[in-house]
């Protein structure tokens, strides 16, 4: 069991000691890693991407202000952002779109993401990681 502790703590540090700097990256592709749905007067619960109609990787256009799917997924999809700020180490994104409130958080020294999504009675947070989107 130690051993297993050990080895999740040092595979946690070094992927945090390789994340991506995204500091001036103004293009993003984000990836799924784990969703979270809540519900009013109910239980939150981790559920399938698909299940809440999650794509499972984003283009993050900051200049742009546009959330958008890959050429490869099945749906063709454009979110215009309302709100986009840059500082102290995070890039802020906001909008509203099909009824639906949306905020990310991007932590621009590591690339993590946080996306709080949120219409009436209901909220879904998903957590991921982006990298520069004109990966080499």
């Amino acid at each position: 069991m130690k051993r297993t502790l050990v080895a999740a703590a040092g595979l946690m540090v070094s992927g945090v000691a390789f994340a991506d700097n995204l500091q001036g990256i103004d293009r993003l592709l984000c990836a799924v890693g784990q969703v979270v749905a809540c519900v009013e007067e109910a239980d939150c619960y981790p559920i399938p991407p698909s299940e809440v109609d999650v794509p499972e990787f984003v283009i993050v256009d900051v200049k742009g202000k546009v959330l958008s799917t890959t050429k490869a997924s099945e749906r063709n999809r454009r979110t215009p952002v309302q709100t986009v700020q840059r500082a102290d180490g995070f890039i802020y994104l906001q909008g509203i779109d099909l009824g639906r409130a949306f905020s990310l958080v991007i932590d621009e020294a590591t690339g993590h993401v946080t996306v709080a999504v949120s219409r009436d009675g209901v909220s879904v947070t998903v957590f991921g990681v982006c990298t520069n989107a004109a990966v080499e």
